[in-house]
């Protein structure tokens, strides 16, 4: 999320007081090693920073044949208020926010003057992340699962935008406990059951029993190392095992024995007091609650999000919570052995040995990257309810060291263990293993993680087990350096890594930066770079990539979540987008572009990858949009089915 409206507590400002290394002081010593920029090669700074050339020394064709991997035309950027998508394909919207999903549900009003109990059956506010669960391995029906990151709240008012239609603010003047159970049950995750129908378009199977809201209220599990510890005991649950609720699940992961893992994200936005004054600990200082009232406010009428009244409470959100969508009467699992912090999204891989990795960002700007290593393999059809249990966290340390071939630098993975990292035991801020996991962006600036600019979705290349993840922007920066040379990182970039052997066990690995956005359009000088790396151009410029997956295939989709004002920086780069990248040859084309003030985000394939599934969030969320209904209408975050006019594979 990086939402156009402030917040209190946005990404963009950073919590991270340590002395750890920022990312971009790592890449300018990166640059004087290797002496790139002194010396007489004529090497540009774009060829350092791998964008000039193939990956040296790593196999990325990935079985690859002489057919162009991107197949179809780009577009160009759209300032309208309707999703544009490449030549030879159709978009479709399905299951808007506030459609009927669970039976009893009434149909949405259009006004958003459905209460808290109306809402908890229909399909939740801002889509994010999203999977399709193919059903028996079909292609043309499935269970479809999102998350419902937040609702669109004004910081400057402290209205509600559109939960509450256009009385927003009237609304916030009589704040009750309703309105507060109507945002509640806004959040969380839908688990929708589709399928195609007789023409070819996809609908909401009626009465599935799979049909499911999962929201603020609903029971939770927590499992793993911290469960139980005293820093998730609260009043509500002196055992710290039984959690109430998910929200702010921005991205997602899944993994391959059929679950679902949403993220929690800026959970901090909804802790606050009502004490008047600021009572926070070092630890809820670190993870950004706010000092005195919350952006959402719940604490007014739920006393368990006042941090005052239950200071544990926070701790537990901020977790990956693994869901079964096709046991409906499951408990949702809180996976404490993958650490708190503001998970953007969960990218899944195996070790050579079968073990099951799960990557993870952090979107804060200067804060970390982080993955979990399962200690047992995973075995298809065996026990896996222990998989993500038992295991070893680690954080990224990104080195300005000799790397292979095009590669910048090298990097280590260090080890968030109270047992066996030197510097976690001897610290005493840390008396358990449960309070390095609960305080895990703490026990990475002990260990010396580096800073990142605001980590966001990380992805696996299917075929090479290459690793990338978006690095949205970091307008906090006051240091330029050669990867980054201006005061701020306004446009983002993308890095990636491999692994030491191939293996995604290894403690050791290989960096570079694949693309630096930028705006041509405005800057014209490529030595600053501020144009953006070479594959950049003024056809194709954005800013503040996001959202990233892979194809099968092996086409990076990126998708946009930043700034749409088309005036200074920005000028000329219209709406949020999706762009297609080839990794080989790292060429970029615009695929769609969404409505106003609207995030592209979440993607998902059904197995033959002839339908994809993405969502548009918070179109309209500065109040200038009526996306999808169109006319008056109020806007609705929506998923969008996009198929090619052939029938073909998306992106050939």
């Amino acid at each position: 999320m990086n939402s156009q409206t402030a917040v209190l507590d946005s990404e963009d400002l950073p919590t991270n007081l340590s002395d750890n290394p920022e990312f971009q002081t790592v890449v300018d010593s990166a640059v004087s090693r290797r002496g790139f920029l002194r010396s007489g090669t004529g090497l540009t700074a774009a060829m350092f920073l791998g964008l000039g050339g193939g990956l040296a020394g790593c196999a990325t064709s990935g079985g690859r044949t002489s057919q162009p991997l991107l197949g179809f035309k780009p577009i160009a950027i759209s300032t309208a208020d309707t999703v544009q998508v490449a030549p030879g394909y159709s978009a479709k919207v399905l299951a808007p926010w506030g459609t009927p999903l669970v039976d009893g549900a009434a149909n949405f009003k259009g006004d958003g003057s459905e209460d808290a109990a109306a809402q908890a059956l229909q399909v939740g506010d801002n889509h994010d992340g999203i999977h399709f669960f193919a059903l028996d391995g079909k292609s043309h029906e499935g269970l479809l699962v999102m998350n419902h990151e937040y609702c669109t709240v004004n910081e400057k008012t402290g209205a509600y935008t559109w939960l509450f239609g256009r009385k927003g603010a009237d609304a916030q003047k009589k704040w009750s406990k309703d309105h507060v159970h109507k945002s509640m049950n806004a959040h969380g995750v839908s688990v929708i059951h589709i399928q195609k129908n007789a023409k070819g378009q996809w609908d909401i199977v009626k009465g599935s029993v799979y049909n499911r809201r999962i929201t603020a209220f609903s029971a939770m599990e927590m499992t793993g190392p911290a469960a139980g510890d005293a820093l998730l005991q609260t009043k509500g649950d002196p055992s710290g095992r039984r959690a109430q609720g998910t929200f702010n699940n921005c991205g997602n992961g899944f993994t391959p024995w059929g679950t679902y893992l949403a993220c929690e994200e800026n959970f901090n936005n909804y802790f606050g007091t009502g004490a008047g004054e600021d009572r926070r600990n070092a630890a809820q200082k670190r993870y950004g609650i706010s000092a005195k009232a919350s952006l959402f406010q719940w604490e007014k009428h739920e006393a368990r999000f006042d941090y005052v009244q239950e200071p544990h409470e926070a701790n537990r959100f901020g977790w990956i919570v693994e869901i079964d969508p096709f046991n409906p009467g499951s408990i949702p699992q809180k996976r404490t052995a993958l650490g708190r912090f503001k998970h953007e999204n969960a990218a899944f891989a195996l070790t050579k040995d079968g073990r099951p990795v799960v990557y993870m960002g952090d979107d804060q700007a200067n804060d970390y990257i982080y993955k979990f290593v399962s200690k047992h393999p995973y075995v298809p059809g065996g026990k896996t309810s222990h998989l993500l249990d038992e295991g070893d966290l680690y954080v990224a340390r990104f080195d300005a060291g000799k790397a292979s071939g095009d590669f910048a630098g090298t990097g280590q993975w260090l080890l968030l263990d109270k047992q066996r990292n030197g510097k976690l035991q001897a610290d005493a801020q840390f008396a358990n293993q449960a309070a390095v996991l609960v305080h895990a962006r703490m026990a990475g600036d002990v260990v010396g993680a580096t800073k990142m600019d605001r980590p966001e979705w990380v992805t696996v290349h299917p075929r090479t087990g290459e690793v990338y993840v978006t690095l949205t922007n970091n307008t906090s920066r006051t240091v330029a350096d050669a990867a980054n040379p201006r005061p701020r990182n306004v446009y983002g970039q993308i890095v990636r890594w491999r692994e030491a052997g191939g293996d995604a066990a290894a403690t050791q690995f290989e960096w570079d930066v694949f693309v630096l956005a930028g705006n041509p359009a405005v800057h014209t000088d490529r030595k600053n770079l501020m144009s953006g790396s070479a594959n950049i151009t003024a056809d194709n410029t954005f800013n503040s990539p996001d959202g990233l997956a892979f194809d099968a295939e092996g086409r990076l989709w990126i998708q946009t979540d930043g700034k749409y004002s088309n005036q200074g920086d920005y000028a000329g780069q219209g709406n949020n987008q999706m762009l297609c990248a080839d990794p080989v040859t790292k060429e970029i084309r615009r695929f769609l572009v969404g409505p106003k003030e609207c995030e592209v985000t979440g993607i998902t394939f059904t197995p033959d990858h002839t339908t994809m599934f993405i969502n548009i969030q918070h179109p309209g969320e500065e109040g200038d949009s009526h996306w999808p209904d169109g006319g008056t209408s109020i806007p609705r975050s929506a998923t969008v089915v996009i198929t090619k006019d052939d029938g073909g594979v998306i992106g050939s």
